[in-house]
């Protein structure tokens, strides 16, 4: 059985063409986070990212919300992902829901948030993990965890200044102010906002325009521009250079070369 078939606790996958479509499934908890969730969204993109007939993954939420973040009502029991005294908890961070980041850092596969809703705490920022943010009209982006007495140990805090910049990120996190989806747009936490009837087939039409491209130029595009983010120019300048001496012998270049000289679309492949 496919990954995609399988069940999946507290997610659902979607394949539909070269898209995969990945929906947190807990609206009954505003899709807030728990163990079994992390352990399927881990596992999920892992699969996803090893498999060359997904081009886009889309990640989005049941219902009327994106991503809640961390469990209230887990948070008060002291149960679940929140079970433990610190050093316990401390461990449960490191190897629970921090494996989301780090898969998500070493993935090639291009991914879009689809926000759909509110993105809170932990939900803005698996949104801010993501290449691309698309949103709702009627979605919001809040970091809460001061609010509630908290830091965001969910590594967000790193992917956000890497979004909006570091007095932007400053101002989130120490106001915990909600955001609209416009006002996260001017401020660069999202790309494209839409109305929420148009929401899906907006995001469908992205995602298609990304999943045309050559998949190899396009995943190798997208590790260029997360190493270059975080190293010095020698180092860039030797990985571009071996990531192009691959693309410039990919049959996909030469058909894309071709494509242009005709005025023809071309299908690319992954080898």
């Amino acid at each position: 059985m496919s990954y995609i078939d399988q069940a999946w606790t507290d997610l659902l996958l979607k394949k539909e063409g070269d898209l995969l479509w990945i929906t947190l499934n807990r609206p009954q908890a505003s899709n807030a986070y728990s163990i079994e969730l992390v352990e399927s969204l881990v596992q999920t993109l892992r699969l996803a990212d090893e498999d060359n007939s997904v081009r886009v993954i889309i990640l989005t939420g049941a219902g009327k919300n994106f991503c809640a973040g961390g469990d209230i009502k887990s948070m008060k029991n002291k149960s679940g992902m929140f079970k433990g005294e610190s050093n316990e908890l401390r461990e449960a961070y490191q190897n629970g829901i921090q494996k989301i980041p780090r898969t998500i850092q070493n993935m090639k596969t291009p991914m879009i948030a689809m926000v759909n809703g509110a993105a809170v705490g932990a939900g803005c920022d698996l949104s801010a993990m993501c290449d691309v943010r698309v949103a709702s009209e009627e979605a919001s982006f809040a970091e809460t965890f001061a609010k509630v007495g908290l830091v965001p140990g969910d590594g967000g805090a790193y992917f956000l200044i890497r979004a909006v910049g570091y007095a932007r990120a400053m101002e989130m996190f120490l106001t915990a102010k909600t955001y609209s989806a416009l006002e996260a747009r001017e401020m660069g936490l999202v790309n494209w906002v839409f109305p929420q009837e148009k929401l899906v087939e907006e995001t469908r039409s992205l995602a298609l325009k990304m999943a045309t491209l050559p998949p190899i130029a396009l995943q190798m595009t997208k590790k260029s521009l997360v190493h270059a983010y975080h190293s010095t120019l020698d180092p860039h300048l030797e990985l571009v250079s071996a990531f192009q001496g691959i693309t410039q012998r990919t049959e996909d270049h030469f058909s894309a070369l071709d494509s242009l000289k005709d005025k023809k679309d071309q299908t690319f492949k992954h080898f």
